[in-house]
């Protein structure tokens, strides 16, 4: 999977061997959602990519009586937690089009509790995250917090008062991986690029995991290449994971698509935020294409290097060289960055991503249909609805980068590379070439 030198160079990347093709069957063919019409007196029906729209718009207007938000993916409904019996709280969720249920805790409280955690038991190997469905936090603890770190974490939980939080082990370790992926090079080090984007200065760019973006300043689609990429922006650890990466050639068109692989594509349409109880894919250079669903938000990971704040919590799985790719939904929503977690696509485990809304907002961003200068709308829309047996489907320069063949080595992963050349930014703002194959993403 090679690309070719040329100045419109597409950076659509191309992914390795997918593991995953039964997950790419359920990608397109369902792609519209209805929405129940909003003179129904029951709840709205809603894609899962406008139900987080929803719940930020209900969080504002309850204040305190807001106790978080999930979306029910069997019935398509938002969820909204409402903070004791109050019914005329609750009379409002419904004339929104959302379900009420009646809960303990506020989101207020459970942030609070949060910071408490961020105070008293901020040990490596250690994670929490706000998880709407059961109205607590979901603190999880890896393999290394045993001992005197184990007693100081269950304690501090317990202190924060019945119902507010559980605990539970993983059986891996919390780290990030930038190495083991067939993506961009840099430094020694491989990631993935997660979504191509336009910088604000109107140059193409990808967002890809932040620790990938402070391990290397110059990235190259393949190894021991010449630099196609430099980053720009990186994030890691801190308030996030995630940097931007601009091309170095200014004329490079990087398709808003990610490929997932067998000659099939996804466009990527628009950035959104995740909602607990949505339907996920994850692209991965490594692992290929996996799905699972959002379990929790605001998540904070002590990673070895450092706490990292504000990210998602999955159920998807990954491995190392999947760091820094895309998450993203069914409908073209680009959702997070590959950053980390424990476990493999054996046995599972906790992956945590870079939100690409708050990536987008700090990098200053944007996502389109392409991506860079003289990107056209013809070549966007390549991707763009094609079905999963549709050959236009596929990227126009597939033919250069879909031979998983080049990739599944440390070969050459130009194709993933390209877009990815950038690791550096978590910011994947979503436009979406993304390979995902980078996985920052821990295993055990």
């Amino acid at each position: 999977m090679s690309h070719k030198r040329i100045p419109k160079r597409k950076a659509a990347i191309a992914a390795g061997s997918v593991a995953a093709l039964g997950a790419a069957a359920l990608l397109l063919p369902n792609a519209n959602a209805s929405q129940t019409d909003a003179k129904d007196a029951g709840p709205k029906t809603l894609k899962a990519a406008d139900a987080s729209d929803l719940a930020s718009l209900l969080a504002t207007q309850l204040g305190d009586a807001y106790g978080g938000a999930y979306y029910d993916a069997a019935k398509k409904q938002v969820v909204v937690n409402v903070v004791g019996d109050n019914s005329k709280v609750a009379d409002a969720v419904k004339k929104a089009g959302a379900v009420p249920r009646s809960v303990d805790n506020s989101l207020a409280a459970l942030k609070s509790a949060a910071r408490t955690l961020k105070t008293d038991a901020t040990i490596p190997g250690t994670a929490w995250s706000v998880d709407p469905k059961t109205n607590q936090l979901r603190v999880t603890a890896d393999s290394t917090v045993t001992g005197a770190n184990w007693n100081k974490l269950t304690s501090t939980v317990g202190s924060l008062g019945s119902g507010m939080a559980t605990v539970k082990k993983s059986a891996g370790t919390f780290k990030t991986f930038v190495d083991g992926g067939d993506a961009i090079f840099g430094g020694g080090a491989r990631c993935s690029l997660g979504f191509n984007v336009t910088a604000s200065d109107g140059s193409p760019a990808f967002l890809t995991a932040g620790h990938c973006g402070v391990a290397a300043k110059q990235w190259s689609d393949t190894q021991d290449g010449a630099p196609i990429a430099t980053v720009d922006q990186a994030t890691f650890p801190g308030d996030g994971d995630f940097s931007l990466v601009k091309y170095d050639d200014p004329n490079t068109q990087a398709n808003s698509a990610v490929n997932v692989g067998n000659g099939q594509s996804v466009a990527i349409n628009q950035a959104a935020d995740a909602a607990v109880g949505q339907q996920v894919f994850r692209m991965g250079s490594t692992t290929g294409l996996n799905d699972g669903n959002v379990t929790g938000l605001d998540a904070t990971v002590n990673y070895p290097e450092g706490t990292v704040t504000g990210l998602i919590q999955t159920d998807v799985c990954a491995e190392p060289g999947d760091s820094g790719g895309s998450l993203f939904t069914q409908d073209g929503s680009a959702i997070g960055l590959t950053s980390g977690g424990s476990g493999d696509c054996t046995v599972g485990g906790e992956t945590f991503f870079q939100p690409v809304t708050t990536a987008l907002t700090a990098t200053g961003a944007t996502l389109g249909a392409g991506a860079g200068a003289g990107a056209g709308a013809g070549d966007a829309s390549a991707t763009a609805g094609a079905e999963p047996s549709d050959p236009a489907a596929s990227d126009p320069a597939a033919g250069d980068q879909s031979g998983a063949g080049d990739q599944s080595g440390t070969g050459d992963q130009s194709g993933a590379g390209a877009d990815q050349s950038g690791a550096a930014g978590d910011n994947q703002s979503g436009t979406g070439a993304d390979d995902g194959s980078g996985m920052v993403s821990s295993n055990g």
